[in-house]
Order: structure tokens, then C-alpha cells, then sequence
């Protein structure tokens, strides 16, 4: 019972997981709204969910001219999901290409869309528990 549970599950807690790790890039852009030369970072939610689904994950192999050398992580990727960089609409003197009204824009429609995946699985879980108890 507990696996039939999971796998129905399963894709809303890929994608609150991503949904997660993507208000964490945006907010990050908004911190750095006035650091010269960041570079605003997001993810194709979609393409990254679907990714994820699937298992499959495409990682760069790494070209180490030393066996020293370490394999890390360079945060290019959220879940196997490439972090692109944003395309800049109005470039800055600074070289900074965070633009406040699209960060802010898209912070709250991640947000938006989080909170509906949690009531809706909120609603899914009231569903099994009525379906047990009666």
C-alpha cells in the first residue's frame, strides 16, 4: 500500500523539490540585485521536471589532467537540470543583468505555483485518508 502511495506521489514531490531549488536561484538573484557582474540564473522548469521523471540527467564529463583532481559540483545544475543564465532585456553599467520586475515576477509565480502543488496534494492525501476510514 505505502508504494502505490509513493508513486502517486512521486511527481508532486519532484516537483515541489524543484520548485524548491528554483525559488533558491530567484531569490538568490534578487540578493545580488546590486553586486557588479552577477549574472541572473533560472531553469526551464519544465524540461527540468521532465528530466527528473525520466531519470535521465545530462552531466558534462569533467577533463581532470590530474588522477588529484576532485569531481564536484559547480551548482550548473539543479536535478540534473542546467542553470541557465536570463537574457538581458536592459543591460546595466555594472554588468549585472538582474532586473528586479522579472525576478520579483517570477519569485511570486514559483511561489503561486508551489503552494498549489502542496494543497493539491494536501487534497489527494485527505482523499486516501476518506478512502481508508470509510
Amino acid at each position: 500500500m505505502t508504494s502505490r502511495i509513493d508513486e502517486a506521489l512521486h511527481f508532486h514531490q519532484t516537483a515541489l523539490s524543484l520548485r524548491t531549488a528554483r525559488q533558491e536561484l530567484l531569490a538568490s538573484n534578487i540578493a545580488n540585485a546590486d553586486t557588479p557582474n552577477y549574472k541572473a540564473r533560472d531553469i526551464d522548469f519544465a524540461s527540468a521536471l521532465q528530466g527528473a521523471l525520466s531519470g535521465s540527467t545530462a552531466k558534462l564529463p569533467l577533463a581532470a589532467t590530474s588522477p588529484r583532481h576532485l569531481e564536484g559540483t559547480t551548482g550548473d545544475s539543479v536535478m540534473g537540470a542546467p542553470v541557465m543564465y536570463r537574457k538581458v532585456l536592459q543591460p546595466s553599467a555594472d554588468g549585472n543583468t538582474v532586473d528586479m520586475d522579472i525576478e520579483r515576477a517570477q519569485f511570486a509565480d514559483n511561489a503561486l505555483r508551489y503552494e498549489a502543488s502542496v494543497n493539491f496534494i494536501n487534497a489527494q492525501i485527505k482523499g486516501v485518508l476518506t478512502a481508508l476510514q470509510g
